[in-house]
């Protein structure tokens, strides 16, 4: 038996977006009302798996453009596929940064170098090597 459709107040809730966002969304192609529960849009359950997908991508600085050429990729788009391994890259390149950056806070909660910023081990947590 097929899952029941969710509301757009239902999808709002389960996914933490306004139901202005999802409208929004879906005008910019990105998610696809299913039908209607009355005057109210509605959306097949995976939709939220789609919307998890949206939120976890803007959060790490893909433009809506961007998302939309990857939702709607083809196996055969080539183009899209080297625009996906060039975002892989810049994430791979953020979680770099956002690690280091999250070493030298770890080291700086307990440091007692001062000033803080000069410490060795600080610096080096930030990728930095201290001279001398």
């Amino acid at each position: 038996m097929a899952e029941a459709l969710l509301d757009i107040g239902e999808v709002a809730r389960r996914s933490g977006l306004a139901p202005s966002a999802l409208r929004f969304y879906e005008r910019k192609g990105l998610i696809e009302a299913e039908g209607r529960n009355g005057l109210r849009r509605a959306y097949r359950p995976e939709t939220l798996d789609l919307l998890a997908m949206i939120t976890c991508a803007r959060d790490a600085g893909f433009t809506l453009s961007e998302i939309a050429a990857f939702v709607r990729a083809r196996p055969a788009d080539a183009r899209v596929r080297e625009r996906m391994a060039a975002k892989e890259r810049e994430v791979d390149a953020r979680i770099a940064q956002l690690t280091r950056l999250r070493d030298s806070l770890r080291h700086a909660a307990g440091c007692e170098h001062d000033p803080l910023v000069e410490c060795p081990e600080f610096k080096r947590a930030l990728g930095r090597v201290p001279r001398g």
